[in-house]
């Protein structure tokens, strides 16, 4: 679908260009690297909308432990959107944390409401994000991902956990650096750039939140009528973090990109921690 890499760079992960597994297969691989250690979760509901139009539901969770994470999201066509699209994407990772680093062990995604039932996976050996698809894209895209692209990149939800733990942080900022991330088929960067502090009220949170700007850089995997426009990559992709367990996790509690459509942008309706 045209512009869906809009989507998947707004929240990362959030709708993640199509985000991870179904919820049998991200408790599976989360048993893989379970923790005795105590672990720290939060679950929080978005409602996406275009301009003044509801598209979307959203909810996403996480948990972290002294040494593994794990986390699933969903989005659901909600809206003026559910006219056009029955679009019900289930998704899930698990992997293992060093500090605030984290490296993906397996991530998929499964949109149930599509008639291939194709479940877009991902598995991480000695680094490299290699893509299990089933069944198989038609193409990689033009030209597809190298292994030496492919080589240290994270799915798109563990780079939005990432970003929430400081991982993406270099020196006295909050948001800087890139992240080179793989979603299945295309390959980008997300490039960070510290936007200060704001004030944010939202029906879940209110107070000064972090702004963090992620601009995206397509690398390769893209068919030519995906490939996005200067203009389109031009603008960031604006996330408001909120601390969340005493600091230690920082979730986004509003994001905007201005790109395609007129704009779009996700809001937390509910944080629950856990």
């Amino acid at each position: 679908m045209k512009k869906t890499w809009i989507y998947g760079a707004m929240a990362a992960g959030l709708l993640a260009c199509t985000a991870t597994v179904a919820a049998d297969d991200a408790a599976d691989a989360g048993a893989e690297v379970e923790s005795t250690a105590a672990i720290q979760g939060v679950t929080v509901q978005y409602a996406g909308s275009v301009m003044v139009f509801q598209v979307a539901n959203i909810v996403v969770s996480g948990q972290f432990a002294e040494d593994t994470y794990q986390a699933s999201a969903r989005f659901t066509a909600a809206g003026l959107a559910a006219l056009f699209t029955d679009a019900d994407i289930e998704a899930g990772v698990s992997g293992y944390r060093d500090d605030n680093q984290l490296r993906p062990w397996r991530y998929s995604h499964l949109n149930h409401a599509s008639s291939k039932n194709r479940i877009v996976a991902i598995d991480f050996p000695d680094g490299v994000a290699m893509p299990d698809i089933n069944p198989p894209f038609g193409s990689m895209g033009e030209p597809p991902a190298t292994d030496e692209e492919r080589a240290g990149a994270a799915d798109p939800l563990s780079a939005l956990l990432a970003m929430g733990l400081g991982a993406v942080a270099r020196g006295e900022s909050h948001c800087s650096g890139r992240l080179p991330v793989f979603d299945g088929r295309a390959r980008y960067n997300l490039r960070f750039e510290d936007g200060g502090t704001d004030r944010v009220r939202t029906r879940a949170w209110s107070g000064e939140a972090l702004v963090c700007h992620a601009y995206y850089e397509p690398v390769s995997g893209y068919e030519a009528d995906e490939y996005p426009s200067d203009e389109d990559i031009s603008r960031p992709i604006t996330f408001w973090l909120a601390p969340v367990h005493d600091g230690d996790v920082h979730i986004p509690v509003r994001i905007r990109t201005n790109a395609g459509f007129g704009g779009a942008t996700i809001v937390a309706r509910s944080i629950e921690e856990n």
